[in-house]
């Protein structure tokens, strides 16, 4: 039985803990949030304890096996530390870090303390990106020139607004479209060059919005769009290639659609359409990495890939800033 410990009763928070209400050999054991009301909300049916601090909770724990941090960005590494101090592996949420220089510390400190810490980014276990990244790397439509990714909604509410102050959450830069440059290395490899525009600077109240150019030293060029200024949360991805393209929209009913140039006589498009799981894409992620500990397998997201992630953030934000492009590893792409 593997006994977990959450930090953070928030939208993520709850998001973590009915997945590990919902695994076998899985227990929530205690959950560490100042508002014993909230934390109370994601125990269930079942009996994890609640605490004001995890100093407390590992004292009154008997078994932790996985510490897993769900509290706003700027807290990450203090619980990071923290917990890789008490030598217990942890699952972080995304991004890493708000800063390219904590997340490298985070990582040398737990590989200091023989702890192993794993990110969450989620997007890789969404079953219609990783269906799309396998048709791209199988040749399907061809070589990719252009790829277009998209998702936001509105503006996220959370704890003492804390999304709204740029030097607490990164913006909608660091915080959601993070996403997509992490899923678009996975798919075309390293990046080569960067340049972005956006509202985060305005300091517009409530409302974020940023449309960022990857170059990729295969040759791919992506644009990656991100909003906090719609009402419905929706993602969306386009990848053309030579003979065809892959499309992906969440408010459609067929959100996978793959369309093969064909003669005109012949049919001009083949559905691939992806069934619903049964769990959910954080459920998923969370059973991969219980399974990895388990196992002592790499994970198909690491640390590294999480530092490689807040890299391109750092640059896209230098680049807004500047108004120039960033070349991957020079000077200018600090946080």
């Amino acid at each position: 039985m593997q006994k977990i410990l959450l930090i953070g009763a928030g939208t993520m928070g709850m998001e973590h803990a009915s997945s590990y209400n919902s695994m076998e050999n899985v227990q929530l054991a205690g959950i560490v949030d100042i508002r014993k009301e909230r934390a109370a909300q994601l125990t269930g049916q079942h009996d994890a304890k609640i605490f004001p601090t995890m100093e407390e909770a590992l004292e009154n724990l008997e078994q932790v096996d996985v510490i897993d941090i769900c509290v706003p960005t700027f807290l990450h590494k203090e619980y990071v530390m923290k917990a890789a101090d008490y030598g217990i592996d942890v699952i972080c949420e995304k991004p890493l870090a708000y800063s390219l220089e904590d997340a490298k510390e985070m990582i040398n400190y737990c590989d200091q303390k023989n702890v192993r810490l794993f990110v969450g980014h989620v997007v890789r276990f969404f079953p219609q990106y990783s269906k799309a990244r396998e048709l791209v790397l199988s040749g399907t439509i061809g070589d990719i020139g252009v790829v277009r990714t998209r998702r936001g909604g509105n503006f996220p509410a959370g704890w003492s607004d804390w999304y709204a102050d740029n030097t607490k959450s990164g913006g909608i830069i660091l915080d959601l479209i993070i996403h997509d440059f992490d899923f678009l290395r996975w798919t075309f490899g390293e990046v080569e060059r960067v340049f972005a525009k956006g509202l985060t600077d305005r300091n517009i109240e409530h409302l974020d919005y940023a449309l960022v150019t990857l170059v990729f030293k295969s040759g791919v060029i992506a644009h990656v769009e991100g909003t906090w200024a719609h009402q419905t949360f929706s993602s969306q991805f386009e990848f053309a290639g030579k003979s065809g393209i892959i499309e992906y929209d969440s408010l459609k009913e067929e959100p996978v659609l793959l369309s093969i140039r064909q003669p005109q006589e012949e049919e001009a498009g083949v559905p691939v359409p992806q069934s619903p799981l049964k769990k959910s894409p954080y459920q998923t992620e969370l059973e991969h990495f219980l399974q990895c500990l388990r196992k002592d397998e790499r994970p198909i997201v690491t640390a590294e890939d999480a530092y490689k992630a807040m890299e391109i953030s750092a640059a896209a934000i230098h680049s807004l800033k500047t108004g120039l492009p960033v070349t991957l590893g020079s000077k200018g792409g600090e946080l």
